[in-house]
């Protein structure tokens, strides 16, 4: 809802959107994992985990990760219980209880979302207050199927290979409560995944700095979207940043 000319849309099928209108201009996708890039002579080389590539220019949009909770046996049950899209997964609990971690703009839109498909929400806060948008916090407030339990904190995931289960601990009393559920979602933030390319960019807590071509250190490496530094990650920055790297691109192959 904060994209100029659409009402409403799902990422999932923004997204598909995207890949549609990109595929029709004949742009080749290679889906492989980049693991490094170096500069050899005025080329760069792209190594990904299948091919080498050499490319006169690069533009890094690889966005950013989930945040985790680091828990034991955390990475066994993501995708076995633990979810970070509700987008996706959300609708797979229509009628059911659904459990949220987090309590900033992504958990609260979480929270409407899987609203309308649960019986109940259940919100878990670390601290006593909500931290996003005045209007999503209001209308979360306002759904009388979601319950936000504060000052909770996650230390257990219950079950081996599928999720059982939570136990939380109150960060006041100290005191543990147990939930059995099968499903959770986390949305406790997100973080950058660029050390492989330090070499050549600078980095501020892991984000790219660029300048306002956003043009890295290293010139005719660019970098777009919620990996670099900046302000406000929102779909209309980051297709700001893409316009604006790739008519620099341009001028510069042209």
């Amino acid at each position: 809802e904060n994209f100029p000319s659409i009402k409403k849309i799902s990422g999932l099928d923004f997204s598909n959107n995207l890949f549609d209108q990109i595929s029709d201009l004949g742009v080749d996708f290679e889906l492989e994992d980049v693991l490094e890039i170096n500069k050899v002579g005025s080329l760069f080389v792209v190594k990904t985990n299948y091919n080498t590539f050499e490319a006169k220019t690069v533009v890094i949009a690889n966005g950013v990760k989930h945040r985790t909770l680091k828990l034991p046996n955390e990475e066994n049950l993501i995708g076995n219980g633990i979810s970070f899209c509700a987008v996706c997964d959300g609708p797979m609990l229509k009628g059911k209880e659904a459990y949220l971690i987090g309590d900033a703009n992504t958990a609260l839109q979480y929270a409407l979302l899987l609203s309308d498909y649960c019986t109940k929400v259940h919100m878990f806060t670390l601290t006593d207050k909500l931290f996003g948008d005045e209007m999503v916090i209001d209308k979360v407030n306002k759904k009388e199927n979601i319950y936000i339990h504060k000052n909770m904190s996650l230390i257990e995931y219950k079950g081996e290979n599928k999720l059982e289960g939570l136990i939380f601990e109150n960060t006041i009393d100290k005191t543990k409560n147990e939930f059995k559920t099968d499903n959770v979602f986390i949305a406790i933030g997100q973080i950058p995944q660029n050390e492989r390319f330090s070499n050549l960019v600078d980095l501020d807590k892991g984000y790219v700095l660029v300048n306002e071509k956003m043009e890295t250190k290293t010139p005719n490496i660019y970098a777009v979207g919620d990996t670099r530094k900046k302000e406000v990650r929102q779909l209309v920055t980051a297709c700001n940043d893409g316009a604006i790297a790739a008519l620099n691109i341009i001028k510069y192959l042209s």
